[in-house]
C-alpha cells in the first residue's frame, strides 16, 4: 500500500497481525506507484492496497494484473471514491473488495462515522455475512437455512444507527446533483488557478486518461514546505482555511514499529510537503470561491 493515506488503511490489516510494506506513489496523481508494486512482492505477499486518493483512480488494469500473475487479492481503498470510475468501471467493483467512507469529510457522510465494503468476489459473501453479524451465522437462521444460530467466526458490531443510514439515503437520492455540484465547483478551481500555473508559481491536479473523477478535493502544490506554510498563514490571515493531507505513515513511530519501506522515497515525502487542500464542499458559491482564488493569486504577486 502507499504510505501517504489515513492511518485506517494500514490499521486495517495490523489489527490482524499483518506486516503492512509501503511502497511510493507516482507524483502525478498521488496514488501508489504501479511500476514499483512487483518488486516488493514476495512469498508473504497476500494483498495489495491501492487508495484513490481524491477520488482519482489508480491505475487498476496494471494492478489487477500483477495480483492475478502473483495469485494475490486486491482491496481497493475507495473511502474518497463514491462517483469515481476507471475505465467505465466504478472505484470499489475492480479489485476483490472495495471499501468506502461515509465519514463527516467525505462527499456522502451518514453525520459522523461510517462506511460500505463491497464484495466482488462470491467466496467471501457468506463470511462477510457472519462477520457482520458479530461472528454468527444469524443471517443463514433468518433465511431458513440453520434452525439455530451460534457463534462461528470472529467478528463485530458494524451496523450504522437508523438516524446515521436515513441521513446518508436522504444525500444518496441526490448523488448526482451532489456530484455535479462538486465538479463544478472543481473545475471553477481550476479554471481561475490555472495561470499561476502556466507562470510555474504552483501545479494543479492532474486526472489521468480514463479517470472520471468526483471532485472529492481540489489541491494544489506549491514549490516546498516553507512556501506551502507561508501560504497556509496568509490564508488564514483572509479568513481561509486551508490545510495539508496525510503526513506519510512511513515516517510515524507506529509505521517504524508496523510496516517497512520497501524502495525509494523518490516523491511520498517530497511531494505531500507540497501538497495544499483548497476549501471544498458541496453549495460553495461563486463569490467565496473567487475570493479564495484571488487571495492565493494576491500571495503569488
Amino acid at each position: 500500500m502507499p504510505s501517504y493515506t489515513f492511518v485506517s488503511t494500514a490499521n486495517a490489516f495490523v489489527l490482524r497481525g499483518a506486516k503492512v510494506v509501503f511502497v511510493d506513489i507516482r507524483p502525478d496523481t498521488m496514488n501508489i506507484d504501479e511500476n514499483v508494486i512487483e518488486a516488493a512482492i514476495t512469498k508473504k505477499t497476500r494483498a495489495i492496497v491501492p487508495v484513490h486518493y481524491a477520488g482519482v483512480s489508480c491505475e487498476m488494469d496494471i494492478i489487477m494484473e500483477i495480483a492475478s500473475r502473483h495469485n494475490l487479492y486486491v482491496i481497493e481503498d475507495a473511502a474518497q471514491g463514491m462517483m469515481s470510475s476507471y475505465n467505465g468501471k466504478a472505484l470499489g467493483t475492480i479489485g476483490h473488495f472495495g471499501a468506502f467512507s461515509f465519514h463527516e469529510t467525505k462527499n456522502y457522510t451518514s453525520g459522523g462515522e461510517g462506511g460500505l465494503l463491497i464484495i466482488n468476489d462470491e467466496g467471501f459473501k457468506e463470511r462477510a455475512d457472519i462477520i457482520r453479524e458479530k461472528g454468527t451465522n444469524r443471517s443463514l437462521f433468518f433465511r431458513g437455512m440453520v434452525d439455530k444460530y451460534q457463534w462461528v467466526d470472529i467478528g463485530s458490531s458494524y451496523l450504522p444507527s437508523e438516524l446515521q443510514a436515513a441521513y446518508l439515503w436522504g444525500q444518496l437520492e441526490f448523488a448526482e446533483e451532489i456530484n455535479e455540484n462538486r465538479l463544478s465547483i472543481w473545475k471553477r478551481y481550476y479554471k481561475g488557478l490555472l495561470s499561476l500555473q502556466d507562470t510555474r508559481k504552483l501545479s494543479l491536479p492532474i486526472i489521468p486518461s480514463g479517470c472520471c473523477h468526483n471532485a472529492h478535493m481540489f489541491y494544489i502544490k506549491v514549490a516546498n514546505l516553507e512556501e506551502r506554510s507561508s501560504l497556509i498563514a496568509y490564508l488564514k490571515d483572509n479568513d481561509i482555511m486551508a490545510a495539508f493531507h496525510y503526513v506519510p505513515l512511513h515516517t510515524s513511530s507506529a509505521g517504524l514499529k508496523y510496516a517497512e519501506f520497501i524502495g525509494k522515497d523518490r516523491y511520498t515525502t517530497i511531494e505531500s510537503e507540497r501538497l495544499l487542500r483548497l476549501p471544498m464542499w458541496y453549495g460553495l458559491n461563486e463569490v467565496k470561491q473567487q475570493y479564495v482564488i484571488d487571495m492565493i493569486k494576491e500571495f503569488y504577486q
